[in-house]
């Protein structure tokens, strides 16, 4: 790619596995602090919507799968979406079966200085995620699972134009699949998380342009 060789002065291409491994070297620090960069050059309102998907962790074809009766563990990833901006403010990556409830307190926990509403459907329904966010400043607008006449209640004084918001965060995961594809190539686990997150700063670097 000549153009990016010349914006970045390569006068050289590296070997493939130069690039592999100053891959391996950065930590996953580095790409959160990365995916926060990129969140900065999208001009984002405050409202963030959470939503999880999962990812393939090898590609096989489907029918193949079935022939062989192979099954292809997934990663669980968590994105919190601004839906202003569409931009990926932070991710979670999973290989574990972990409830929604289980993952979306760390997400809360580092984003609550940005974002001020956090919507989110009924599988992070959970007393404690409201309590926390509200102690953080950031106001829940989460449906409740209607058990009773007063979780119906509630969930009909929900502010129905802020909460339909929500859907961008799933409109964000599937052209995340659609473009950079609904499986990791990476074998090991510590580095599909970092491919995921190059993913996402990708995404954002994409919106901005």
């Amino acid at each position: 790619m000549p153009r990016i060789r010349n914006a970045i002065n390569l006068t050289e291409f590296p070997d493939p596995s130069t690039l592999c491994k100053a891959f391996d070297r950065l930590d996953m620090a580095v790409w959160r602090v990365l995916l926060n960069l990129s969140v900065s050059l999208l001009p984002t309102n405050g409202v963030a919507g959470i939503d999880a998907s999962r990812f393939d962790r090898n590609y096989a074809s489907k029918h193949y799968t079935k022939r062989a009766k192979l099954t292809i563990q997934q990663l669980k990833v968590t994105l919190l979406v601004d839906t202003r901006a569409y931009a990926i403010l932070d991710l979670h990556v999973t290989t574990t079966r972990k409830h929604d409830t289980q993952i979306a307190p760390s997400l809360i926990n580092r984003n609550a200085a940005t974002i001020g509403v956090l919507l989110g459907d009924k599988g992070y329904d959970d007393q404690q995620i409201r309590a926390m966010a509200r102690g953080s400043g950031v106001r829940p607008l989460i449906k409740h699972r209607e058990f009773s006449s007063l979780q119906k209640a509630w969930n009909a004084r929900l502010d129905a134009d802020l909460y339909s918001q929500r859907n961008q965060s799933e409109t964000v995961n599937s052209r995340l699949k659609r473009r950079y594809g609904a499986f990791v190539r990476s074998r090991r686990w510590w580095k599909q998380f970092r491919e995921l997150a190059l993913a996402c700063i990708v995404h954002n670097l994409d919106r901005a342009l």
